[in-house]
């Protein structure tokens, strides 16, 4: 394209557009592991969109595998929120400090509704990155998630079940963990142009959630 037409260059910035390996930028947000940057297929989380973390229990590592992203998206200059939507457990502020998190960006959000106020908070623009705790969401429901995110140009990450990997999901990227001694197993479900493989990450122990 002689010259370049900045409208089209916009278009084909929007992160729900694939252009091919050749054309394809690796412009994810770094996970924190130099192993499982290599195993995604933005190279890091994406920065924008719905992804789904599988576990056999909530509270089996899953934080720990999201607290070197969520520490660099609140420390940057222009950082929005970071929301954590029905956690079942609470966050314990001074092990997320020393993570690096920056705890003026975190907020809470409880109630009987985690779906609808996930959705919300995909959507409102005001937020980094919101992560959610649900088992069962319907599928209509995922879509609009994945929505509500490429909208509030938000990730938002889901924590579910392991048993609902056969499930159809409308997610951008779907990982399993499995708890390891000193770590946990990360195998790759779904993912644009990726391999479904699976890798052994070091994860730190500390309790970075304690009970209500």
């Amino acid at each position: 394209m002689a010259g370049g037409d900045p409208k089209l260059a916009r278009l084909l910035e929007h992160p729900a557009i694939w252009r091919g390996r050749s054309a394809a930028r690796k412009s994810g947000l770094s996970t924190g592991f130099a192993a499982l940057d290599e195993l995604l297929p933005d190279k890091g989380w994406p920065r924008t969109g719905l992804i789904e973390i599988l576990v056999s229990r909530f509270g089996s590592g899953e934080l720990s595998l999201l607290l070197p992203a969520l520490a660099a998206l609140t420390r940057t200059a222009a950082a929005r929120w970071c929301i954590w939507v029905a956690p079942p457990l609470m966050p314990f502020a001074p092990a997320l400090v020393r993570r690096g998190v920056v705890l003026e960006r975190v907020a809470v959000v409880g109630g009987a509704r985690p779906v609808w106020a996930f959705e919300q908070t995909l959507g409102s623009g005001a937020c980094d990155a919101v992560l959610a705790w649900a088992a069962r969401p319907r599928l209509r429901e995922l879509r609009r998630l994945q929505l509500a995110a490429e909208r509030g140009r938000t990730l938002g990450v889901l924590f579910r079940p392991r048993h609902v990997a056969r499930e159809s999901s409308a997610a951008v990227l779907r990982l399993a963990l499995e708890p390891r001694p000193n770590g946990a197993r990360i195998t790759l479900l779904k993912g644009r142009s990726a391999r479904r493989d699976a890798l052994d990450l070091s994860l730190e122990d500390e309790p970075t959630c304690v009970r209500a």
